[in-house]
This record gives structure tokens, C-alpha cells and sequence, in this order.
């Protein structure tokens, strides 16, 4: 999927308060915990001939001061400043002959603040597992972990020639059957469960194929712009609460009414329109989390943009995701990524590339829980993160969520030049965020408060987002 303009890394722009830490404090700091996520240190080597897939494999060479930079904003540096460089940092790719990952440490943002912009390559990491790594990269208090130097040696592997790594893709071709044999095993083993998921992945197709066309869909370029918006968790859990549905529900809500806002004022129709995202989850076992790769699935889930009163849409949208919830899409999903490890190398790759050819759906809508709880790096209190999300061939937004400690934090990205009004569209979103949130009573003032507010928060973990 990774041509034409597409690149699939996905990355966060992270803002801290305080004083930015030198570049080389920074450098031995993320130094310090490498060890902890060893995926980090290593880099893909393709196969001759395209005869195997891609393997991990020990970096050499590895030089920290290539993957942890360095930059600057004219103080005092504005948040626009701040989201086109990242921006400008999103649009380049990442080198494969290197380790898939970058993270920028940005000073100069006024009211004494700093930034970092984390970014890494989705054959790396998924939404969920990278705020796993998030949280083992920096604090849960002010007091670091560790320090420069405490991490255990480490000593790169040989890396291999292309000879070697073409004689084990021979290897692995005449003993895989084995494991091919094994896999259909369980297919006898399952069939009724099998037959499930190949109708699953037919509704999920079939319900993506209707996706209809929309000025989101056009080809894009190599270019990014970046937007943010910023509402209170606090809030959306009491429209989730007085209106029904989950806290997920309420924000697919809120990017609906966002879009017909961005529609209508550009003098697009949007009676009866309903367009489609794809929406991520996380497949990810709880004994998952923590370890690298990419583990997610999908739902085609539809958005009511022709409907303007916030509840009524609200309300449409929790009805038809139950019923997709239920149909067995997200189950389909994974099927199909599961295939992968079955189809030859050169058939897997032209599947990827037929995706984002079909209109399956109009943008990708990804919500991720973050930590309820301030982290820091090197004494200093992370104030907000915001996700920035990949998009695909013909996808020229792409609406990243994520949750963290009582915020609900918006990252858009769009293409360059399809989009060059992404700041309006933040705009809307903020709106239609006002819109549902005016609709909830106040909440009545209890006599510990901050009671209230530790209840709020930590009911998250136990409703998952999506």
C-alpha cells in the first residue's frame, strides 16, 4: 500500500511543559530504555527476488542520532508552527534501510513548552501496542527511571548476506507445509467457525463496496497538512450516559456532524448522504500488550452526515454500530489479515495494492485509549498527544483519536493540496462537539468533587473505545 503518495507510518505529536532537555540528555534517555523494546534496534531486509517476505534483523549500525533529532521553532513558537513542521515530518518517508521509527524533539513552544514528534512504520506497531511503547518510553511520575548508561550491553547479530537470506526462504518453503498441514487441521477442526468468518468477510466487503463518492476521495500526493481539536472525556461520557451508546459511538457522532458541517458550507448536498469510515480495532490479546507488530482488524461503520440534530444522529449511529458489532464484520477483518499467512508473497502484495483501489470506504476513523494518567519524560508533565494517522490511496483525510488523562485529543490529517481548508474542518468538528455536549444537564455540584473526577476517568477501563 506504501506507493503513490501513500505512507504507511503512523506517528504523534506530543506536548510537554517545561523546558525542552538538551539533545543529548534526550538521546541517553531514550537510549536507556532501547532495550525494552528491541524491535527498535532492528531493521527489514528484503528477500532477492521477492522469493520470501521481509525479516527483522539487527541493526549494525545503528546510530541514535539519526533516529532522535533535533528541531526548532522561532520563539515563541506558535501550535500552528508546531503542526506544520510535523506535518512537514509526516510527509517524508521513512528509509528502509534503517530502523522504521523517528522521534523529534521540537523546543521552542511558547508558554515555556516543548514537543515530540514520535513516528514509526505501521509494519512496526499498531494504535494500541504504540501506547504501550509510550508508556514504557517515559515516566509515571516526575522521577525517571533509570539513567544514562543503566541499560544492559548490547551487541547487534550478524546480519545476513542476500544469499543467506534466500537460501531460508528456500528452507521455509520445503518445511512449511507442515505448518500449512497443521492450519488445515484446524480447518476441519472449526469448519462451522470458518464458514462464519468467510460470511462475515462477505458482509464486510459487501458493506464497504457502497461506499459512495465524496470530495475525500481523490488521488493525493506525498504532502500532509495537520489539524488538531480538543474536548474534555468528562463531557462525551455524559452525552454517552443521558443519550445511550458508548463513549465510541458519540465520537463517530461528532465526526459525522463535523463532515456535513465541512459539506454543507462548501455548498455540497448532503440530504440523504451517508458515508462510510473504516475503523480500527485492536485484535490485540491482553497478553499482547506490549510486544510490537501490527494486530488490528475493522468495521465499515456508516456516518449519517445528512443528519443535523446531534441526538437523532447519535442515536442512528448506536443502533447501526450494535448491528455491525454484532453482524460479524470485525471478525472478517481479521480473517482477511490472518490470510496473509498463507498467500504467497507476491499474491499478498497485489490483495494489498487492490484495497485502496475499491471504494470500500471514504476515510479512516481510528480511536485509541490512551493512558489515564499524566506521564512524563525527564521530570516533565506530557500535556496532550495527538495521533497522526496514514492515508491510504485515494484517502485524502484520515481522523486519528486518542484519549489521555480526561482529554479526548484529535489529530487530522489531510493531503496537502485536497485539503488545504484542514483547519476549517477542526473547526467543525469543535462545533458538532458543542452541539452534543450542549445537549447533556450540567452536572450537579457534589461535595468531593475530585471524587467525581477520579469516577469519570477510570470508568474508561472498563468501556473500551471501540
Amino acid at each position: 500500500m506504501e506507493r503513490a503518495g501513500a505512507h504507511m507510518h503512523v506517528a504523534s505529536t506530543i506536548i510537554f511543559e517545561g523546558p525542552a532537555p538538551s539533545h543529548a540528555e534526550f538521546r541517553e534517555h531514550i537510549a536507556s530504555r532501547l532495550h525494552l523494546v528491541p524491535r527498535f534496534r532492528q531493521k527489514l531486509r528484503f528477500v532477492p527476488f521477492d522469493q520470501g517476505r521481509p525479516v527483522w534483523v539487527d541493526d549494525p549500525h545503528l546510530n541514535l542520532d539519526y533516529h532522535v533529532r533535533q528541531s526548532a521553532l522561532p520563539a515563541p513558537g506558535s501550535e500552528e508552527q508546531l503542526r506544520n513542521l510535523a506535518a512537514r515530518i509526516f510527509s517524508q518517508q521513512l528509509d528502509r534501510s534503517k530502523p522504521l521509527w523517528e522521534l523529534w524533539l521540537v523546543e521552542g513552544l511558547r508558554d515555556d513548552r516543548f514537543a515530540v514528534v514520535a513516528k514509526s512504520h505501521h509494519a512496526l506497531v499498531d494504535g494500541v501496542s504504540g501506547v504501550d511503547i509510550t508508556t514504557v518510553l517515559f515516566d509515571l511520575d516526575a522521577e525517571p527511571r533509570g539513567h544514562a548508561g543503566s541499560a544492559p550491553p548490547w551487541l547487534a547479530r550478524p546480519e545476513p548476506t542476500d544469499l543467506q537470506l534466500l537460501g531460508d526462504a528456500m528452507r521455509e518453503r520445503l518445511t512449511s507445509p507442515k505448518e500449512i498441514v497443521r492450519g488445515v487441521r484446524a480447518v476441519f477442526r472449526g469448519p462451522r467457525q470458518v464458514l462464519e468468518g468467510i460470511g462475515a468477510t462477505s458482509k464486510m466487503i459487501g458493506a464497504g463496496m457502497s461506499a459512495p463518492h465524496s470530495v475525500f476521495n481523490v488521488e493525493i500526493g506525498p504532502h500532509r497538512r495537520f489539524a488538531i481539536a480538543q474536548t474534555d472525556l468528562a463531557e462525551l461520557k455524559r452525552a454517552k450516559d443521558e443519550h445511550g451508546g458508548t463513549v465510541n459511538d458519540v465520537i463517530l457522532s461528532i465526526v459525522a456532524g463535523g463532515l456535513g458541517k465541512y459539506l454543507r458550507a462548501r455548498g455540497h448536498s448532503t440530504e440523504g448522504l451517508e458515508l462510510r469510515a473504516m475503523v480500527p480495532i485492536s485484535v490485540r490479546a491482553a497478553e499482547e500488550h506490549g510486544a510490537l507488530g501490527n494486530r488490528i482488524s475493522a468495521m465499515m461503520a456508516p456516518l449519517p452526515v445528512w443528519c443535523e440534530d446531534p441526538v437523532e444522529r447519535l442515536k442512528i449511529l448506536t443502533g447501526e454500530m450494535g448491528d455491525l458489532k454484532s453482524s460479524g464484520q470485525a471478525v472478517g477483518a481479521e480473517i482477511l489479515t490472518k490470510i496473509t499467512d498463507f498467500a504467497p508473497t507476491t499474491i499478498a502484495s497485489q490483495a494489498a495494492r487492490l484495497q485502496p483501489a475499491q471504494r470500500f470506504f471514504n476515510l479512516v476513523v481510528t480511536n485509541v485509549p490512551g493512558p489515564q494518567f499524566p506521564l512524563y519524560v525527564l521530570g516533565r508533565k506530557m500535556e496532550s498527544i495527538f495521533p497522526m494517522v496514514p492515508l491510504a490511496r485515494r484517502q485524502a483525510l484520515c481522523v486519528g483519536i486518542m484519549s489521555y488523562n480526561g482529554q479526548v485529543n484529535f489529530g487530522l490529517v489531510g493531503d496537502y493540496d485536497a485539503m488545504a481548508d484542514l483547519d476549517s474542518f477542526a473547526l467543525d468538528l469543535e462545533a458538532a462537539t458543542a452541539e452534543i455536549v450542549a445537549t447533556v444537564p450540567k452536572p450537579k455540584k457534589r461535595a468531593k468533587a475530585s471524587k467525581v473526577s477520579s469516577n469519570g476517568v477510570g470508568a474508561l477501563a472498563a468501556e473500551p473505545h471501540a
